[in-house]
């Protein structure tokens, strides 16, 4: 006859319960626990002891010590300094997409400006004007950034305006087209990417990318000659005529929406003739004494760059009187703000001609991102040579250039 099974609880179960016991408690079982431990089955006993064992993990023994402040104080400093380690990177990282997402609108630019000119033969002009009148209205002609809509898959967008009448008039200024943000024109850096209002109600939205009309002349209302960029008021330049090549010139730049700036001052030529701008931002400052500022302490005060449909040069343009991110001070109301300058808005005059320092800027430490007319994208450094950044502008100057 087989002898019964011991059912008494295996050594290391009872080491398992005992082991939850504080050194002050008594491990002495009591006649009435022998009897009831004595009726369990081997598998009761088994998930008593289970259940002694996931209880001392997650209690843990009684005695166990807890973080002191001093502890808590180390850990919390460590990763503080992780994060400010961590931080800059990346910020780092994410500057460096927004720049490529830039540098990927400007290649869009040029392209969309290059199929322009291979359609219509000729480069868009910065807006159609007709010599030796004045507009019936303040804004009375597309600029570049309309005039290429068809080429940067805003089809949608081309065929609700009517290029041949103002785009602040109708149908254009009903047609929702004018206040649409478009991606392509917008750098991801832009700190004031926002809908631009007039007397309270949305009027357009502003952009960062200017086209290039040269060096400081832009436009003689009364001779229609042209200043010596890429892009001017009626202008039908093909390709050919840009006979400094297509990779030494400059098609569009960088520039900061709502940039203060002042317009319609006396005409500058005499003092500063074509060809020969400003040299210093202080000469500018002392031109635009007289001129209308359109500077402010709201920025919706400072209107430059913030009219993507128009075509004039404070709006749709930049020249390179002045190297990228150069600060041209001006100082009104006790305020300063850095200004750029247009001496007479195309289309205001019959007979004032156009000069202007319209100076690009972006968002990125030291550079501006810009494209040439072969589609090719450069960041310019803050620090380039003046004479380099000049010879940039011109279309046919002559210039010799050093190599990239």
């Amino acid at each position: 006859m087989t002898a019964p099974a011991d059912e008494s609880p295996a050594p290391e179960e009872e080491s398992f319960v005992l082991g939850m016991l504080g050194p002050d408690d008594d491990d002495t079982l009591s006649d009435t626990e022998i009897d009831a431990e004595a009726s369990l089955d081997p598998q009761d006993r088994s998930l008593i002891a289970l259940h002694a064992r996931l209880s001392g993990w997650l209690v843990g023994p009684p005695n166990r010590r807890a973080f002191t402040l001093v502890e808590l104080l180390v850990v919390i400093a460590i990763i503080a300094t992780l994060i400010g380690l961590l931080l800059p990177a990346v910020q780092g990282a994410r500057e460096a997409a927004r720049r490529m997402a830039c540098s990927s609108n400007l290649r869009q630019l040029a392209l969309a400006t290059l199929v322009s000119e291979s359609t219509n033969r000729r480069l868009p002009p910065s807006m159609l004007y007709k010599t030796g009148t004045v507009f019936s209205n303040n804004n009375g002609s597309w600029g570049v950034h309309g005039r290429i809509l068809p080429y940067i898959e805003e089809a949608a967008a081309a065929v609700r305006v009517n290029l041949e009448v103002a785009w602040d008039l109708p149908p254009n200024s009903t047609s929702g087209v004018p206040t649409t943000r478009i991606a392509v024109f917008v750098c991801p850096s832009e700190a004031n990417a926002v809908l631009r209002t007039k007397n309270g109600a949305p009027f357009v939205f502003p952009h960062n990318y200017g086209f290039n009309f040269g060096t400081w002349f832009v436009y003689d209302p009364a001779s229609g000659t042209g200043g010596d960029g890429a892009f001017f008021p009626n202008a039908r330049l093909k390709m050919g005529q840009v006979s400094d090549g297509a990779s030494k010139t400059l098609c569009a730049a960088e520039v900061k929406a709502f940039t203060p700036y002042v317009r319609n001052t006396s005409d500058p030529g005499g003092q500063f003739p074509p060809g020969s701008p400003p040299a210093a931002p202080a000469a500018v400052a002392a031109l635009a004494a007289s001129g209308d500022a359109k500077v402010g302490p709201a920025t919706n005060d400072n209107t430059g760059h913030t009219e993507w449909p128009d075509g004039r040069v404070h709006h749709s343009g930049f020249t390179t009187v002045f190297p990228p991110n150069t600060r041209v001070p001006f100082t009104r109301n006790g305020q300063e703000y850095d200004i750029d300058y247009n001496s007479r808005q195309e289309g205001n005059s019959a007979t004032l001609r156009t000069f202007a320092a319209i100076t690009p800027r972006s968002y990125h430490p030291g550079t501006v991102n810009t494209v040439r007319l072969d589609g090719s994208v450069h960041a310019i450094s803050d620090g380039i040579d003046p004479t380099v950044w000049r010879s940039l502008g011109t279309r046919a100057g002559g210039e010799a250039l050093p190599a990239d």
